[in-house]
């Protein structure tokens, strides 16, 4: 567990100069400890305090238990009075939708189609992790994967965040259904609109529909796109009446050496987007399909050694801190 006053300060007192993101139920802020570690800190939000307190237990909890390159990294948490806190690795380059939406707008250059197709891979073989490499016979179904909730590093590689709504199946189990609507309309599958049915293939609709805007740089849901302002639907409908070309990002530079790699992402991402989940791949299948495009495919599996980085984290927390109670600083992930 992480002192309140060390974010606090971490954070020049959590001021909005260094507010980085909002979400349905927190606050994100960058912030520096004295050792010179960039962090990000999820505060909580206090006006649904039962969902801010569930979602910080989901977290902490899914996130103490597994470790992928591809999941962001948890580093503590931080508990005083109503306050709850997590604190991530920092993620400098920021999520996936600032690159994609308007980049310029934002001081960025629009990413190339190999940086698009590495991204890609790195998304989905963190999903992949959650789905068949997790503990106990279960899988871990995210729930809410979107470009808003995928962080890049300096590199550019990415990283899947936000496990608020992350649930597990039972133990043998593949699906489980809930009557609590949750996640984001627009990458949301049919089937759990309707039913509340969830499966590891609501996960894959979403990952399909991000591929599509990584193909476009449209938003999922956009009520100015008139044919439609859902993004499956119109993608799926121009890609079947025209050449995939017409609805690929402009700032992408379509050339004989990339246009087969599009050309198939483009299945791929309609794909992942079918009517049934019965219809849609596995994740592995999306992993295979996309790491053999980039020739550098290397299987998911569970990182049993501590990153350097949170080794050497560990050595300098303990240094330079005395932390209250049970030290938090577990060999985490990120959202």
């Amino acid at each position: 567990m992480i002192p309140f006053h060390i974010l606090r300060e971490a954070t020049s007192d959590f001021s909005d100069g260094n507010l980085i993101g909002r979400g349905g139920f927190s606050v994100v802020y960058k912030g520096t400890l004295s050792d010179g570690t960039d962090i990000a800190v999820k505060r909580m939000g206090k006006d649904d305090p039962l969902i801010g307190i569930d979602t910080f237990k989901c977290e902490v909890s899914v996130l103490s238990k597994i470790h992928h390159r591809n999941l962001v990294v948890l580093l503590g948490y931080s508990i005083e009075g109503e306050e709850r806190l997590l604190v991530y690795q920092l993620m400098h380059q920021g999520p996936l939708s600032k690159h994609l939406y308007h980049p310029r707008d934002h001081g960025l250059e629009p990413l190339d189609w190999n940086k698009r197709l590495k991204i890609a891979l790195d998304v989905a073989r963190g999903i992949e992790y959650l789905h068949t490499l997790s503990r106990q016979n279960r899988s871990y179904i995210h729930r809410d994967l979107k470009p808003s909730n995928i962080l890049l590093g300096d590199d550019l590689r990415a990283r899947v965040s936000d496990f608020g709504l992350i649930r597990s199946t039972a133990e043998g189990k593949d699906s489980f259904t809930t009557e609590k609507s949750a996640g984001t309309i627009g990458y949301l599958p049919p089937e759990y609109t309707m039913t509340g049915r969830i499966t590891r293939k609501l996960d894959v609709y979403s990952f399909g529909v991000v591929l599509m805007e990584l193909l476009t740089g449209q938003k999922a849901l956009d009520k100015k796109r008139s044919e439609d302002p859902q993004i499956s639907l119109w993608f799926m409908n121009l890609v079947k009446e025209a050449s995939f070309e017409n609805v690929i990002d402009k700032t992408i530079q379509i050339t004989e050496d990339n246009r087969g790699s599009i050309s198939e992402v483009a299945k791929l991402a309609s794909h992942c987007c079918a009517k049934t989940p019965e219809q849609r791949p596995e994740m592995s299948y999306a992993v295979a399909v996309l790491a053999s495009l980039t020739e550098q495919w290397k299987p998911s599996e569970v990182e049993e050694t501590k990153d350097e980085f949170l080794e050497e984290l560990g050595k300098k927390w303990h240094e330079q801190h005395t932390l209250e109670g049970t030290s938090g600083t577990s060999s985490a992930w990120q959202e």
